[in-house]
Formats: C-alpha cells, structure tokens, sequence
C-alpha cells in the first residue's frame, strides 16, 4: 500500500472527506507510525554506521534519526571490536570522576583516559558552541585516549509514508508588504496541500524560510520540487507591490512507499485510523474495535520482528502440522 491508497483509504472508511479531517490524515499517519516504531522492535529498520571518536573528547553525537541503540563498539589499532556495556550517566560520573584540579578554579576537571568501555545516553549540553538542545549524544567512559574508530548498530525512524511533504522552500521576498510576524499561514498552490508557516516581513519583503526569518510550520503532503506556493490574497501582511513565491526545493518521500505500506500495511491502516476516530471523536465501540485490529496487527508484526527475523530454518526448525492417521 502506498500513500495515496493510504489516504484515499481512510477517508473512504472513515466516511468523511471534510476539509479539516483531510488536511489533517499526515498527521494520523505520522502518528500511527511512530507508535509503530516505538513498539515493535524490526530487524529490517536497523541502520549500520561508523565514525570516529576524538581524543580527550568522552561525547558521540547521535543520527538524527536514531530510536534505540542494537550495539556500540570501539575498534581498536588492531582492528578488534570491543562492545561497550550500556551504563547510566550516574555510574560513569561515579566510576570515572574528574581527577585534575584546576587552580585556578579550584574544581576538578578532567576524567581517566583509556580505550572507553561503558556508555549512555546524554544529552546535547556537552560544551559544544551553538549545540542543538533536541541533539542526542553518548557519554562514553573512560574517555578516549586515542582517535578510535566506533561502529554502532541502531534502530531507527524510517522516513514516513506520508508523500510529498515539503521540507525546503526557495524565497523571493517580494516588496511592499507590511512588516511584522504572522504565524500559521497557508500556502497556496503547487500540487499538494496542507502547507502553513509562519511568515516574517522585514523592510517590506517577505524573509526566507530559515531559523532566523520565516518558519515552515507544516509540510502538508503531495508536493512535488518545483511547485511554486504564494500566500493568500487575504494575508494581513498585505498584497504586496511585487508578489513574494516560495519554490519548492526539497520534499520527503516522494514515491510515498515505505518499508511497513510494502511489507505490512495492515498496522498502518489499523493505527491510523484509530488516531483519525479519536479525532472525529467517534464512537467508542469503534475507536475500541480499530485498537483492537491494531493491537493484532502489532502482535503478527512482532512475530516477525522478535520471531522469523531473528531464527531460521535451519537453527529453529520448521512449523509443522501433526497429522493424524
């Protein structure tokens, strides 16, 4: 199942095409899939990568799509792995505490140098100039001595199913706008839908869409690169003397496939709607009869995921049938 059969979908058995329920289905998706991928441990989403850890530097930063950790090991010169043993943060401070004072400061600095053993999560407040505070980071123990190579194994959130959500916009600013903040605007145009921002104007011209200026609020789903979105004709900014466009640069998925709509669509279907009847605040025999399909959808998903994803034929033996005589 891909997105658009997804969508037609849900409204279909939902039987509501209102504009505000369909605006709001990537969000039904969205929220069905992370509960998906925080509930079922999949060997197929498991991402494999490496880097390097700094010496004298006990922080790892995290992907950005990181859930949780399958294995962390540190090579060494001699290319052997070493496994580290998850701790938490507590048990490192205590086990590997600062040892050099600072004289002029009078505190200790400083923590045992060595081939790190242990690891956990922390956080992104590691020292780090202009650290993102929503950036997740290891704290590893002892920390490195040397320039190590580091492998980890991870589960992950895949890309969601929801097609076409814009994720960068180029700006013409445009002139003769009145200046000020206007939060949650829809975007007009293009082939999708659902779009909204926030819009600054500055010296009368619409600001480009980046941390400082205006803000990309909503993606909206079906967009294509290349679409070109303006604002409404009834934007309190004002018309403008020379219309501000924005061009759609980058999108997500835009094939709207993923790895749960081509190998087990069911629990998509079955999450989603059970978000979509909580919306509609429908009836509660039938928010109780979708999580029930997807509570049962979830336990076929984890026999594949903690069951035939992690034996074989071989090892475990095969199903067999007793047959009577």
């Amino acid at each position: 199942m891909n997105y658009e059969q997804l969508y037609n979908n849900i409204q279909a058995y939902a039987e509501n095409t209102e504009s505000l329920f369909v605006a709001n289905i990537p969000l039904f998706v969205q929220q069905a899939e992370e509960r998906i991928y925080n509930t079922v441990q999949l060997t197929s989403l498991r991402k494999n990568v490496t880097g390097t850890l700094t010496s004298g530097n006990q922080y790892l930063a995290l992907p950005t799509d990181y859930l949780s950790t399958f294995s962390l090991a540190v090579i060494d010169s001699s290319g052997n792995y070493n496994f580290l043993l998850n701790k938490d943060v507590n048990y490192l401070r205590e086990a590997y505490p600062a040892t050099v004072l600072n004289t002029t400061t009078g505190a200790y600095q400083g923590t045992p140098q060595g081939i790190p053993l242990y690891y956990a999560i922390f956080g992104s407040q590691n020292g780090y100039t202009g650290a993102n505070i929503d950036d997740l980071t290891f704290i590893l123990a002892p920390t490195p001595d040397k320039n190590y190579a580091v492998e980890m194994h991870y589960f992950y959130y895949p890309v969601s199913i929801v097609q076409g959500v814009v994720t960068a916009l180029t700006t013409v600013g445009g002139s003769g706008y009145n200046n000020g903040f206007y939060p949650n605007i829809p975007l007009s145009g293009g082939s999708g839908s659902g779009a909204y921002a926030d819009i600054l104007v500055t010296s009368q011209s619409v600001q480009a869409f980046v941390s400082t200026g205006s803000r990309l609020q909503n993606g909206g789903n079906f967009y294509v690169v290349g679409d070109v979105l303006t604002l409404p004709t009834s934007f309190a900014g004002g018309t403008g003397t020379s219309t501000a466009s924005f061009t759609v640069s980058a999108v997500n998925n835009p094939t709207g496939t993923s790895w749960l709509g081509d190998n087990y669509d069911p629990i998509l279907f079955y999450g989603a709607m059970r978000e979509a009847l909580i919306f509609m605040k429908g009836e509660q025999d039938m928010i109780t009869y979708y999580q029930k399909m997807y509570e049962e959808a979830v336990q076929q998903l984890n026999r594949l995921g903690t069951g035939l994803e992690r034996g074989d034929a071989y090892r475990n033996g095969q199903a067999r049938i007793m047959v009577k005589q």
